[in-house]
């Protein structure tokens, strides 16, 4: 399932970003006794007993403010209200129930989201100091102290409890998830349009026109997909202050749930710094991909076209050099079908397995072909090697002595792995244990 979103909201200065840096671990929103400091949305993922979830920490509320600041701040929280799963919506019993309070109340029932409303500073706790905060009118008040981490296990239990109202995917293997992503107005909605057969997502040359991630089940020469249109990646600094913020999160999300991911890359402007990093957040995630050059039936060709093209990628995707391109029309249809079948492939080698025979076989040749380094008169030795999972496929190597291997002698193995073992499409990952000699 793709992280839900928990926003906390509520008026200036009651402690949201104290309770989002405790909850998070992280010391991301700066926290200062004064109303007015966390002015854009600061988000992190953070889990409670199992559920995964991505907190967003906003700016405090001043619905009837004129104040410019104050305007630019509700505009944010508000997003975060309207883009939000689950709801925190926090009060302080040091101040009380105030109109503010009511104000902000009123506007959280008429969003219909799952609201979990917290009394904090609640230093020493009291039940009788939670009377007034019923008449919010959402529900039972939790009491908590975001200064000394008190009552924030009930607080996240409520949470997590608004969770199961969220629609799960479906688990089941024979289905495909592939995840459509890349900048704006890279074509990924005419690609999802051309391999459905019909218009099931908003098409213009307008950038952004897509805001969240749309899932689409279909099945293509026989085989089940779900198809996740995404809205495009911008640079942090280029996202404006809009509804676009909460996209790139389920941008990013969408490619953490997804099988394998379709990188979709404007050939006519060329592959740039941003696809890179979109290109390296899907590595980091050790997903397969597919990186679909598009657009490219405006390009003037002759015989090296392709290869230039292919150099090009080679020298920027280095970091991934197991990449699949694909150069295709999104609008004229051409090559689109080859999207899916690389997909597929890129796909069936992520979820490969070694036998533990056969890659000892191979990992013992690769030694005696080149023999390990030494360091301060120490040898590597490798002893025997394991594949421990898939999706990537990770290999774990048994050593004397793990800080005698060097990166370029782990990358001669990945190599050699490679060559002999299909993995195109997929990373892998590799890990050394260190184990006593006998």
């Amino acid at each position: 399932m793709n992280n839900p979103i928990v926003a906390i909201v509520g008026r200036p200065n009651v402690g949201k970003s104290t309770f989002f840096n405790k909850i998070t671990g992280t010391k991301i929103s700066i926290v200062k006794d004064h109303p007015g400091v966390t002015r854009d949305r600061i988000y992190c993922d953070a889990e409670w007993c199992g559920y995964k979830f991505t907190l967003v920490d906003t700016g405090g509320i001043e619905l009837k403010s004129q104040d410019e600041m104050w305007r630019h701040i509700k505009k944010q929280a508000e997003i975060a209200i309207d883009t939000a799963d689950v709801i925190i919506f926090m009060t302080s019993v040091k101040d009380g129930v105030t109109a503010a309070d009511m104000d902000v109340a009123e506007r959280l029932r008429r969003s219909r989201k799952p609201v979990v409303l917290v009394v904090n500073k609640l230093d020493n706790f009291r039940a009788d100091e939670l009377f007034d905060f019923y008449a919010l009118g959402l529900g039972e008040p939790i009491g908590i102290s975001s200064e000394q981490s008190k009552g924030f296990g009930d607080c996240l239990d409520e949470v997590c409890k608004n969770f199961g109202r969220i629609e799960d995917d479906a688990s089941d293997d024979e289905v495909i998830k592939v995840a459509v992503v890349g900048k704006p107005n890279a074509g990924k909605s005419s690609l999802v349009n051309k391999l459905l057969g019909y218009d099931r997502t908003i098409v213009s040359d307008i950038s952004g026109t897509t805001r969240d991630a749309i899932d689409t089940p279909f099945e293509f020469d026989g085989q089940k997909y779900v198809l996740i249109d995404t809205a495009g990646i911008r640079k942090k600094k280029a996202v404006e202050e809009d509804i676009e913020y909460y996209s790139v999160i389920r941008a990013l999300g969408s490619v953490r749930r997804a099988d394998v991911s379709l990188i979709v890359v404007d050939s006519e402007v060329g592959l740039t710094e941003q696809d890179v990093k979109i290109a390296g957040y899907v590595h980091e995630q050790g997903k397969p991909s597919v990186v679909v050059m598009n657009k490219w039936d405006v390009i003037d060709k002759d015989t090296n076209t392709v290869n230039e093209f292919k150099k090009k990628l080679d020298n920027d995707l280095a970091f991934m050099d197991y990449f699949k391109p694909v150069f295709i029309s999104a609008k004229t249809g051409q090559r689109v079908e080859k999207t899916l079948a690389a997909a597929k492939e890129a796909l069936t080698n992520a979820r490969k397995r070694i036998t533990t025979g056969t890659l000892n076989e191979v990992i013992g040749d690769a030694v005696r072909m080149t023999e390990p380094p030494s360091k301060k008169g120490r040898r590597l030795k490798i002893f025997y090697s394991v594949q421990d999972g898939v999706c990537p496929p990770t290999f774990v190597i048994f050593v004397n002595n793990a800080e005698l291997v060097h990166f370029s002698y782990k990358r001669y193995l990945e190599n050699v792995i490679r060559k002999t073992f299909d993995f195109s499409g997929t990373p892998i990952r590799i890990f050394f244990k260190e184990r006593n000699e006998d």
